[in-house]
């Protein structure tokens, strides 16, 4: 049964699934306007998700055809993975961060193997053993990459510029840039008085950047071609504490629920992230690899029962988090190790 939530004011959430994820589902919002209906994310490109986005809509007395626009909080497929067919059967623009869009672009036109090729040789450089890199060589040799997600993610129409107000009629909704999730991720605030006149500033799409009960992942920003180093826990931390000064009256995130005191969720959120960059320190007395470290970091189940997929993205975390260590000053690369080893300084 669709599930829908009126928040007040021109607000309204819709329950999207998202197929064989412990997540279960996105929260699409969907915000009145003097144009129509837009959307903030749009949910998972399945079959049954665009059922349930449907007929989410039609509980609301909308058809999928009245949507005027769609705003992306980011680029990754639970959030993004509709856009590209509400606005076929609408006319819908779609909006989102340049930094995001670059990746929606680069992932389009690369040959679908290109991933593939740069995971296996990023795990080999981590220290990921041979029987974990395999499978992706099989993948890649029997061509089963366009099983990928996002592969063919719809390019949007027009860019979201942080500190702007989107062109909105009737609304003000400003969009904050918060890399760190993603390098284009953004929040949107609702520059309106809360329709319980809850204290505080308005209320804030939040996306993947601050949710009630989850730390959103921070990995790496891949880029197959990219030489930078990016340091994106960094970006995340810096993002947070813009966030924590706006003063919001309640927060409407991507997953879970609607909550109030953004502040404190911040200053949680900061304390976890401290606390683990000092854990890992204690881990990093003894030179190891990216690898190792993401084997015996605190995850929420035993190493050995975190499912492949999710081991890449762990070690991806771990890199981001050493990543920050090397900046602070705080660990440094061993020299001469193959795979390169980091040591706590």
């Amino acid at each position: 049964m669709t599930q829908v939530t009126e928040h007040g004011g021109g607000v309204w959430s819709l329950r999207v699934p998202i197929p064989d994820n412990p997540l279960g589902h996105t929260l699409v919002h969907v915000l009145d306007t003097d144009r129509g209906p837009v959307l903030v994310d749009t949910g998972w490109d399945d079959p049954a998700s665009w059922d349930e986005l449907v007929g989410g809509l039609d509980a609301l007395g909308l058809s999928v055809r009245e949507i005027h626009g769609v705003v992306i909080t980011h680029h990754h497929p639970d959030h993004h993975g509709l856009s590209g067919r509400v606005r076929e059967e609408s006319g819908a623009w779609i909006a989102m961060h340049a930094a995001d869009t670059a990746v929606v672009r680069r992932t389009r036109e690369a040959e679908p193997g290109t991933w593939f090729d740069y995971l296996a040789r990023k795990l080999a450089t981590v220290g990921a053993p041979e029987d974990h890199i395999a499978p992706l060589r099989a993948a890649r040799a029997a061509g089963r990459m366009r099983t990928l997600p996002g592969l063919r993610s719809a390019l949007p129409d027009r860019e979201i510029v942080p500190g702007e107000l989107l062109d909105l009629a009737g609304r003000r909704l400003r969009a904050i840039w918060t890399p760190g999730h993603t390098p284009g991720h953004v929040c949107l605030h609702l520059e309106e008085e809360h329709p319980s006149r809850l204290p505080g500033h308005g209320r804030l799409f939040s996306g993947d950047h601050l949710l009630p009960g989850i730390s959103p992942h921070i990995g790496l920003y891949e880029d197959p071609d990219e030489l930078t180093m990016t340091d994106p826990l960094g970006d995340y931390l810096d993002s947070l504490e813009r966030i924590g000064r706006l003063g919001v009256a309640e927060v409407l995130p991507a997953h879970q629920y609607a909550f109030t005191d953004a502040a404190g969720r911040v200053r949680e959120l900061l304390d976890h992230h401290e606390e683990r960059l000092t854990g890992l320190l204690g881990l990093l007395a003894t030179p190891l690899t990216p690898w190792q470290l993401a084997e015996r970091m605190e995850w929420n189940r035993p190493w050995e029962q975190i499912p492949y997929g999710s081991r890449n993205i762990a070690v991806s975390e771990a890199e981001a988090h050493l990543r920050r260590l090397v900046k602070l000053g705080r660990a440094e690369p061993v020299a001469g190790t193959d795979p390169v080893t980091y040591i706590a300084v």
